[in-house]
């Protein structure tokens, strides 16, 4: 758990302002404290967390807030496809909790775990320590920045002006970067970038799914021509 929690350390420092920022944007959409401390407790998840404040403030029905944020976090289904596998041996008990704190953050820190060249080798069998380590570490940060961003928010005015979710791009950035490191991945990044931007007028945001699609099958195949050339080149041999 230690590891994990140490782990966690550089994206957290980029979504503390993120944090903040909900914690002050929250009181000004119509949201009480308790509602807006519940929404970081209990959704923990920072991007669906700032759509729903959108769709509060314009007065959206409750079936497209909750519409909507489905569609955003669908990505997460990606996530655990990934993490399956490793999981599968857990008691059901665990394997919900772990679920409930997948963010974008946990599965990068998952992702490396699980890397052949980790630094905390080859053996996954308590892997979901790290899991869990990391997981606890981001949810106390998050329930943190909330609470100062409201104290915050009653005391220094116009801080939604400060531009502080710059911090969060900043930190996806950085957890995409590391894992550029061949054809692949980087055929994946590219194709999921232009795609985004193509399908940025999307509603609801479908074009971030659709992005997220359009990447994978173009890591995929990559990978699959890759494969059949070292195949090729075998068999000429």
């Amino acid at each position: 758990m230690k590891a994990g929690c140490k782990a966690a350390i550089p994206l957290i420092i980029g979504g503390i302002p993120f944090g903040i920022l909900f914690g002050t944007l929250a009181p000004t959409s119509g949201l009480s404290v308790w509602a807006t401390m519940a929404m970081s407790l209990f959704v923990f998840a920072g991007s669906a967390q700032f759509i729903v404040l959108a769709l509060i403030a314009v007065q959206a029905p409750l079936e497209i807030i909750l519409l909507t944020t489905f569609v955003v976090n669908l990505r997460h289904l990606l996530y655990a496809t990934a993490l399956v596998p490793r999981v599968a041996h857990l008691p059901i008990a665990l394997r919900s909790f772990l679920a409930f704190g997948l963010t974008d953050e946990t599965f990068a820190n998952m992702s490396q775990r699980y890397q052949p060249d980790s630094p905390l080798g080859n053996d996954h069998r308590y892997a979901h320590f790290f899991y869990i380590g990391s997981l606890l570490s981001f949810y106390i940060a998050w329930s943190s920045a909330t609470a100062i961003g409201l104290v915050l928010g009653n005391i220094i005015p116009d801080m939604t002006s400060w531009g502080l979710e710059f911090a969060m791009s900043v930190t996806f950035i950085g957890m995409v970067v590391p894992y550029i490191n061949s054809k692949a991945m980087l055929s994946a990044t590219f194709s999921a970038a232009i795609a985004s931007l193509y399908f940025s007028y999307l509603p609801n945001k479908l074009g971030l799914i659709l992005s997220a699609l359009i990447g994978v099958a173009a890591g995929l195949s990559v990978m699959q021509l890759q494969k059949m050339s070292i195949n090729n080149q075998e068999k000429k041999i």
